[in-house]
């Protein structure tokens, strides 16, 4: 179960707090889609807070698209886009190991449906041909205001796939979107609800990535010292926000944040001079290292840098090059 934690001493309400632990225990996986969350009888006992306040962040997160209430069963973590389709060729892939079996018994249950083998055919045909037309353009999509998020999740996804990778403003998709037939289109668990409603799944596929759960980074940050001054560097506005809100949930007023986006030199080095621990996404690293160079004989003692390896978890990779085909 995850580890909920609300300081009443924060300068964040605890409301807040446990939607923004909630939503990234959703955005890591520690929830994956279709899972049951915790009753509001169970987070009241695991958080302290009232089930009449743990209701209202449940109501806020099927607002924003992230959960699915259902009647006398509970709350569970939405499945998104064509995640679905993930999932069921996964189950399949686990039920039949034998590919040659699973096609064959396919094309049996069709025959029995009344397809003939002509049909049968160009049904396989043309869905491989979506899928490689698909492939064809591969974007990558967030908010203009996160847009570092979207570069973050490009430039890992460009390292593991080895193919051209656009990023696209959310704001701006409906108008590339209507200049092309088909496109996969990949984003941020927390963005999924609002492509949905700019495109057409029967053309497009969008494919939700899960953020790694930065349990080693949050190991770390719990055995800081009391009064230890924490830098936090990315190249995404978005993961800085959230990233300070989980440390306030997790230490309240214990340590002190400062944060810095990257391509802000001031920033980054007003937060290289008072910081005791960096830690930096793996893209703003040389950055930071640099500037530590730089303002080397200023600092009494230069800071602890650590990088996070990656910001897209392994196993959404692992589903992306399953779902394009190159695995």
């Amino acid at each position: 179960m995850v580890n909920f934690q609300i300081h009443s001493d924060s300068d964040i309400s605890p409301s807040q707090q446990l939607l923004d632990q909630i939503q990234f225990a959703i955005a890591s996986r520690q929830y994956p889609p279709g899972h049951r969350l915790p009753s509001t009888r169970q987070l009241a006992q695991i958080t302290g807070l009232h089930r009449n306040t743990i209701s209202k962040v449940y109501q806020q997160l099927e607002k924003i698209g992230l959960v699915d209430s259902l009647t006398g069963s509970g709350i569970y973590v939405k499945v998104q886009g064509n995640e679905g389709v993930v999932q069921n060729k996964r189950f399949l892939q686990e039920k039949y190991p034998e590919v040659q079996k699973l096609i064959s018994q396919t094309i049996d249950q069709l025959l029995l449906s009344g397809s003939n083998l002509d049909q049968i055919k160009e049904l396989f045909l043309t869905q491989i041909d979506w899928r490689l037309s698909c492939n064809a353009l591969l974007l990558v999509t967030v908010p203009e205001a996160d847009i570092g998020a979207g570069k973050l999740i490009a430039l890992e996804l460009q390292q593991a796939l080895l193919m051209p990778i656009q990023v696209i403003p959310l704001e701006e998709l409906s108008q590339v979107i209507n200049q092309s037939n088909n496109a996969t289109i990949v984003t941020s668990r927390y963005f999924v609800p609002q492509v949905l409603e700019i495109v057409s799944l029967e053309s497009m596929r969008v494919i939700p990535v899960d953020i790694c759960d930065y349990a080693k980074e949050l190991q770390i940050i719990k055995k800081l010292p009391s009064d230890s001054c924490l830098g936090i560097v990315s190249l995404s506005s978005g993961i800085l926000r959230v990233a300070q809100m989980m440390v306030q949930s997790l230490r309240g007023n214990e340590i002190s944040t400062i944060i810095a986006q990257v391509n802000n030199p001031q920033r980054l080095k007003n937060l290289v001079s008072r910081a005791h621990t960096i830690m930096t996404d793996n893209h703003s690293y040389v950055a930071v290292k640099k500037m530590i160079l730089t303002l080397q004989e200023e600092l009494i003692r230069p800071p602890k840098v650590i990088c996070s390896e990656n910001y897209i978890g392994e196993k959404s990779i692992q589903l992306l090059k399953q779902e394009l085909g190159l695995s």
